[in-house]
């Protein structure tokens, strides 16, 4: 299992002026031994090209790479067009930003504050979401939403528009029992479409389960140890990734145990 640690993660002390993406990327490299980076663009000093090259040139230093750029306040849909555009030209400065970067995912939220999708906001969905993928195409990389908040908290609204845009590089950040609807079965019915993760503290008790699913699916991507609540981060996030590591240690024991037998 190839794991990421958001800086999301550290968002408590990213608020009080405690770190920036480079001590980030330090964090990540030295105290939990990671090589890859996994970006919450709310970190970004700036989208100019010279700080974002800083920010490349940092990583390369450390042989690090960006397993997702994670993307807020770029959502596809809003129910207002002078909203929807100003997300859309959010949503393009940071896929530029991707490929600066070199990200191999970017999660562009779906939008939509209902559960339910007019057919207007699905139509509008599928095209942009088409239009992101081509471009991730043309640079290397997968795009697409997270199970976040709205209408992307219904898996049969994840599965239609997955169905819908039809593209290779277009996937979902699965953020495992996010929903609002079908929540038994969600995380089974949509990781097929997974091209990252986000397992937060209180799936801990179910990792398990949550590996097994991702197995089933022959998931290639990263887990993302996504901790939420601002409160002791480095401690926190450090007990989260040890518990998912020792969880897929034994999976893996059981399953060889198996094989041996």
């Amino acid at each position: 299992m190839k794991y990421s640690i958001p800086s999301y993660s550290f968002h408590g002390l990213h608020r009080e002026g405690k770190i920036d993406l480079f001590g980030y990327f330090e964090t990540v490299k030295y105290r939990y031994h990671l090589n890859c980076a996994d970006i919450w663009n709310m970190m970004f000093e700036s989208y100019d090209e010279d700080y974002l090259r800083k920010l490349r040139e940092a990583l390369d230093e450390k042989e690090m790479y960006v397993a997702n750029l994670c993307v807020d306040a770029a959502e596809v849909w809003d129910v207002d067009p002078l909203k929807r555009e100003q997300f859309y030209q959010n949503g393009l400065k940071n896929l530029r930003a991707a490929v600066i970067l070199g990200a191999q995912t970017v999660r562009i939220d779906m939008g939509g504050r209902e559960l339910e999708m007019s057919e207007e906001q699905f139509d509008y969905t599928v095209m942009r979401y088409k239009e992101y993928a081509a471009f991730a195409a043309e640079h290397g990389f997968m795009v697409g939403p997270e199970n976040h908040w709205g209408s992307s908290r219904v898996p049969e609204n994840v599965r239609k528009v997955s169905e819908a845009v039809d593209h290779p590089n277009f996937g979902i950040l699965l953020h495992f029992e996010n929903w609002d609807v079908d929540k038994e079965n969600g995380d089974r019915l949509c990781a097929k479409y997974a091209f990252h993760t986000h397992l937060a503290a209180w799936v801990v008790p179910s990792c398990e389960e949550k590996m097994s699913i991702l197995q089933e699916a022959g998931y290639q991507g990263h887990l993302g140890i996504e901790h939420h609540s601002s409160k002791n981060e480095y401690a926190q996030v450090a007990w989260q990734f040890a518990s998912a590591r020792n969880t897929w240690a034994s999976m893996q024991a059981k399953q060889a145990e198996v094989l041996g037998a």
